[in-house]
């Protein structure tokens, strides 16, 4: 049973949600605030995390670059701010999607359901599946990258843009199926948003940031540049 922590200061938001979550089979966590969310997301494991961006002690926002200090789990914000602005701002901090207030309870789940699926959250005993190209291995299964031996910490964007990549290496990957993959058919951000992930996934990877060739006019391919 896959289980979320729902994140919001409002007593009645968080029992909408638990309702129609607990109906899809979820286990369901609450938290008050970003503080909180904060303390139990270090003593417990969720496969999503639900957050209000607009709270008391800790904002949304705020929670969420410290949590993905430390747990990689997908992180839906919700908000009743729509600006595009703030969309992107979630989206570079690590949160995987984002849905405005007010919304439909059974569109958030159908958002849910899609966001950990795409993460490979809630599957039991995965095969263990790994790509190895010299100092860069990938394990896909537990979702670790290591460079030269050392563990690389990345967003939950950043791991699905490069397992994405990985898995079609050799082909020439559009801007437009870039984003419908790894952000969903339904990403109303623009191009930008792309382009600076790849350029922090550039950074993660060190010396193999190489790999990763920019296709003027058309997109990106992961290759095995030596």
């Amino acid at each position: 049973m896959p289980k979320i922590l729902v994140v919001d200061d409002e007593y009645r938001i968080r029992q909408i949600i638990r309702k129609y979550a607990e109906f899809e089979g979820y286990e369901v966590a609450e938290a008050v605030d970003g503080m909180q969310a904060i303390e139990v997301c270090r003593k417990n494991k969720y496969d999503l995390i639900i957050m209000d961006v607009m709270m008391p002690e800790l904002d949304g926002f705020s929670a969420c670059r410290e949590i993905r200090k430390f747990c990689s789990s997908p992180i839906i914000m919700l908000s009743a701010r729509g600006e595009e602005y703030d969309k992107i701002h979630g989206f570079e901090l690590g949160s995987d999607d984002y849905v405005v207030k007010p919304f439909s309870p059974k569109e958030l789940m159908m958002r849910v359901a899609a966001v950990i699926k795409r993460s490979g959250g809630g599957a039991e005993e995965q095969k263990r599946d790994v790509y190895t190209f010299k100092g860069l291995v990938i394990d896909f299964s537990a979702r670790i990258v290591s460079v030269d031996g050392a563990r690389v910490e990345m967003t939950p964007k950043e791991y699905e843009l490069l397992f994405y990549m990985v898995r079609n290496k050799g082909l020439a990957l559009t801007r437009e199926s870039l984003i419908s993959e790894v952000w969903g058919y339904d990403f109303f951000g623009d191009e930008r948003t792309l382009d600076t992930h790849i350029k922090l996934l550039r950074k993660s990877l060190g010396a193999y940031s190489k790999c990763i060739v920019t296709l003027r006019g058309v997109g990106y391919r992961f290759e095995e540049v030596v």
